[in-house]
């Protein structure tokens, strides 16, 4: 535990951070699973489940809850997803 008052309030700052970060993640995930079991059970909704989710992760590798090339690599599989199923 620090005993400098700079030190203790930077644990406290990561702390809410980390938190926020968590709940960031939890909905990213969240949206892409509802984006991937939409384009899986082929409904018409589809194509909207994944826009919202490609914003999501839009937003999150803006944030920096996501690297950029990992936020490139998900949304390039869904759109996969998506293009595969309409054929």
């Amino acid at each position: 535990m620090p005993n400098i008052k700079s030190a203790k309030k930077r644990v406290r700052v990561i702390a809410t951070k980390t938190l926020i970060n968590k709940s960031a993640t939890a909905e990213l995930k969240t949206d892409i699973k509802k984006a991937s079991h939409a384009v899986e059970s082929g409904d018409e909704a589809s194509a909207q489940a994944v826009k919202a989710a490609v914003k999501r992760i839009d937003k999150a590798a803006a944030k920096g809850i996501l690297h950029k090339n990992n936020a490139a690599r998900k949304k390039s599989a869904l759109v996969r997803k998506l293009n595969a199923a309409k054929v």
